[in-house]
């Protein structure tokens, strides 16, 4: 039973400010089609912020007819590869969307850049410059003084042609001479003093090979890939703000096909999270987790391994809404989201992680008997049949030498309890270790309880769960807790390696009934009294079944206690 969730629901658009926008420009004629984009960095792996724009931009076309590209912008090679482009493609499926046509590169228009880069420099707008990189932050100023020109701002049209071609050749090293845009170097906006549009980077594209050994930078690419697409909202988040302007000069001073307009959101941040790529990646390389799509990480393919479904991450995603300030959301909002998805459909399983045998003495060594019990109690999920047999494993928890009005749900000697989907049996006698523990519990069934009480009236207080002892499979439970041990783990005075919870992943073994063996990767289930459990994506199979704790059952633990 695989239940990989692909019929999620579009978050929900139609409230946030930039659907007002684009119905605006929808009823006075701006636009007669709307045309959104995603574009990635292929450089890791999406996380939890990236869902949010994920969300918002597909969601956006879909609400409003249109169309979203998916367009990586691969300008940086070095940081670069297709095992991250294809995670990212994954993840955007996986979500629930689709994007428009071909997969777009920005790298498809690099031949378009250059010429427009020489179109600026042309135009007298673009020089090569030859400061070296601290020269350069130097000359640039800061945010209460003005920068001072480069002494080779002021290079002839006819020699900045001659020197950025030969940076195409190859004849400079790297860092050697960048080309700049001339805008101002008084600005108040540090992006407008002439910033970089070109570097030579003399490394390997994994799209275009070796055909070039100069790349343009984000700025310099992100608007003008726009107007190629013909992107008709192009939806950031706020730290492009301050890069608006500039994404603007370039479409004001070169002769694009189009002008897209910038629009910008509140990114989501999320306390006990870290999602900048490069600490993602330190905890990668570092080998604090097991790779970009452990679940204990805020990846897309983290989330996913450990559980989350598309609906959970498209419903939170619609929870918090879209907003023109930054903010901290808490993670219990992302938790309820999951937990309430997953309570509404997960299958319902069992699994002893604590086992304690029982032995029913009333029934022969030998017998055998398959119990009817569906997967869900609301949905039409299927059913199974569970092996019903003499000697079972019930949850050590569930048993008690005395009975107390505060354990009046357990089982004790004396009374009785009814097994979910099964009879109702009562406990006789139990043995004990050297150490003093219960290790095995005799009783006997009451007979005619199958589904129904007992005739005599004398009526179990509680339900256990339980798996045959000869019939149930051993399976590896990953017990995943938060990854970090303090809210804002990046936000600190200290390196937030330090608060990384060094007992986030325990492994155990427990029992779960056979069925659960044969069950398809990414199978969610809650395994009754227990919590929320999937099938792992990678290591299950049939011979060495593997679950991870995706969430408990409820937000205090303490409260699941029977």
């Amino acid at each position: 039973m695989v239940m990989t969730d692909t019929t999620a629901n579009t978050a929900n658009t139609s409230a946030n400010f930039i659907a007002k926008i684009i119905q605006d420009d929808l009823d006075n004629g701006r636009v007669t089609e709307v045309v959104t984009r995603f574009p990635p960095e292929p450089n890791g792996y999406l996380h939890v912020g990236h869902a949010k724009s994920v969300c918002l931009n597909f969601g956006l076309a879909e609400q409003f007819g249109g169309r979203c590209n998916l367009r990586f912008d691969d300008t940086n090679p070095e940081k670069e590869s297709q095992e991250f482009i294809n995670a990212i493609k994954d993840d955007i499926t996986w979500l629930g969307f689709q994007w428009a046509g071909e997969i777009h590169y920005a790298s498809d228009y690099f031949d378009q850049l250059h010429d427009w880069a020489v179109n600026l420099i042309e135009s007298g707008n673009a020089y090569v410059c030859d400061l070296s990189a601290d020269q350069a932050r130097e000359y640039r100023g800061t945010l209460t003084e003005a920068g001072k020109p480069s002494p080779y701002r002021e290079r002839s049209v006819a020699e900045n042609l001659d020197l950025f071609a030969r940076m195409r050749a190859g004849e400079f090293d790297e860092g050697a001479k960048v080309l700049r845009a001339k805008i101002d170097m008084a600005s108040p906006n540090m992006n407008m003093r002439d910033p970089i549009l070109y570097r030579i980077r003399k490394v390997h594209h994994h799209q275009t090979g070796d055909k070039w050994c100069i790349y343009p930078n984000y700025d310099f690419t992100h608007g003008q890939s726009d107007a190629i697409e013909g992107i008709t909202h192009s939806v950031c988040t706020l730290e492009f703000e301050d890069h608006r302007p500039l994404y603007e000069w370039f479409l004001a001073n070169l002769p694009v096909p189009a002008q897209p307009r910038q629009y910008e959101f509140g990114r989501l941040n999320l306390d006990y999270t870290v999602t900048s790529k490069r600490k993602l990646k330190s905890l990668v390389d570092e080998k604090v987790v097991a790779g970009w799509d452990d679940p204990r990480m805020p990846t897309i393919s983290g989330m996913r391994r450990r559980g989350f479904t598309p609906r959970s991450v498209r419903n939170f995603c619609d929870m918090i809404g879209v907003s023109r300030s930054d903010g901290m959301v808490d993670v219990a909002m992302l938790e309820h989201a999951l937990r309430d998805d997953l309570n509404k459909n997960a299958p319902r399983a069992m699994c002893v992680i604590n086992p304690l045998k029982v032995v029913i003495e009333n029934l022969p060594a030998d017998h055998l008997e398959m119990v009817a019990a569906d997967y869900h109690h609301e949905l039409d999920l299927g059913a199974r049949d569970m092996p019903f047999t003499r000697e079972i494993f019930i949850d050590q928890d569930d048993f008690k030498e005395e009975y107390s009005k505060k354990f009046k749900k357990k089982f004790t000697p004396g009374k009785r309890i009814r097994l979910r989907h099964s009879y109702v049996i009562e406990a006789t006698s139990y043995d004990k270790d050297e150490q003093g523990n219960v290790v095995l519990v005799r009783a006997n069934l009451i007979e005619g309880t199958l589904g129904t009480n007992p005739a005599d009236g004398d009526n179990p207080k509680g339900v256990v769960h339980w798996v045959s002892a000869s019939h149930g499979i051993p399976a590896e439970l990953r017990l995943y807790e938060r990854l970090f041990t303090h809210a804002s783990p990046d936000k600190t005075d200290g390196d937030f390696m330090e608060y990384v919870n060094t007992d986030s992943l325990k492994v155990v073994t427990a029992w779960v009934e056979p069925a659960l063996a044969n069950v398809g990767p990414e199978s969610n289930f809650q395994f009754e009294r227990e919590g929320y459990y999937v099938s792992d994506r990678y290591d299950h199979a049939a011979d060495k079944p593997v679950f991870n704790l995706t969430i408990g059952l409820r937000e205090d633990k303490s409260l699941t206690e029977e």
